[in-house]
């Protein structure tokens, strides 16, 4: 008898439930290597192709469950308006399924498409995406839901900023990290220039909070699919708007400025945006960053973090040429 991996228990486990929930009988199943601990499969099944999505049980410990039901609701409810993101299929009212081994998952349709490199994106997909963010917001924020009382990121004063990069230069010291200083002197000369009251905090509103090109497929010229809602909150929408730019924009040889605006002008065909909207997105979406991915421990990191590494630190760079290469948009 084989052996069973941990994955393919799970899987087994997942099936099982799946068929006595819904009824399919499954034909095959193909693991998706995408995402952080989370398992995922495309599976076959005589009643069509589904996605599979497991919750890591560790992971899983760092998600409010209150905060997944209401994005997996949101998620529903932006497919019924036309967004093309998956379908969550329900059992007894619920999308949130759990196994008879406990397992926490999802079941929703597959979608075709491409998960694309960062920076790779051409100006007919950014518009397409910019397009589909600006329907996004629409409809998260056609007044169905509540206003909540604060945005999920409060930036923090100038003064505390400052302090932060100090210790964290610090810590390098102490940590035989001195190499990484400059990237620190950087992050903190660049905060030495902003004005808070240029990051438009009052702009909030629900937002995906996590949209860059990991999380979106695409096919041709255009999205096929907008994926993973599960840190869908109140916050600032324009985070959106710059995660995205920046992931699908931002290149070896820098912004381009040119598909960035492409981005921007599918959103305004849902939006009307101020001046200077789009450089003001991406210097609060520094500010919120760059203590997430700018660290002592940076060196060790691979994978995604060393790109986000990258981005925050060409921001740092450039914050103060952005409205210019913006041209105020």
């Amino acid at each position: 008898m084989p052996i069973l991996t941990d994955e393919q228990a799970v899987l087994a486990d997942l099936t099982a439930t799946c068929s006595h929930l819904f009824g399919f009988t499954l034909f095959k199943a193909e693991p998706i290597k995408r995402g952080w601990l989370n398992l995922k499969w495309k599976i076959t099944t005589d009643s069509g192709v589904f996605l599979l999505k497991q919750y890591n049980k560790e992971r899983f410990k760092k998600y409010n469950q209150e905060d997944l039901l209401f994005a997996f609701e949101q998620q529903t409810r932006l497919f019924a308006h036309g967004l093309p993101c998956p379908n969550l299929y329900t059992y007894r009212g619920s999308s949130f399924l759990k196994s008879a081994k406990g397992e926490h998952f999802l079941l929703m349709d597959y979608y075709d498409g491409k998960i694309l490199p960062s920076g790779s994106l051409t100006k007919h997909q950014l518009y397409d995406l910019g397009r589909l963010t600006g329907k996004m917001h629409r409809i998260l924020n056609d007044g169905s839901l509540r206003r909540a009382s604060r945005a999920q990121f409060i930036p923090p004063s100038i003064k505390e900023r400052l302090a932060h990069w100090e210790d964290t230069k610090k810590r390098a010291i102490t940590t035989g990290k001195e190499h990484l200083l400059p990237l620190f002197e950087a992050q903190a000369t660049a905060t030495e220039t902003i004005c808070l009251e240029a990051l438009h905090t009052n702009d909030t509103g629900w937002a995906h909070r996590d949209l860059w090109v990991d999380n979106v497929l695409f096919k041709g010229n255009g999205v096929a699919a907008i994926l993973d809602f599960d840190r869908l909150k109140y916050d600032y929408p324009q985070l959106d708007v710059a995660r995205a730019i920046l992931s699908g924009a931002l290149g070896r040889e820098g912004l381009n400025t040119d598909f960035a605006l492409a981005f921007l002008d599918g959103y305004k065909e849902y939006h009307t945006v101020k001046q200077g909207f789009l450089g003001k997105s991406l210097l609060l979406l520094w500010y919120m960053e760059s203590t997430w991915w700018v660290h002592p421990k940076m060196d060790e990191e691979e994978g995604p973090p060393r790109r986000f590494q990258m981005e925050m630190a060409w921001l740092a760079e450039n914050l103060q040429h952005l409205g210019e290469r913006l041209e105020g948009r």
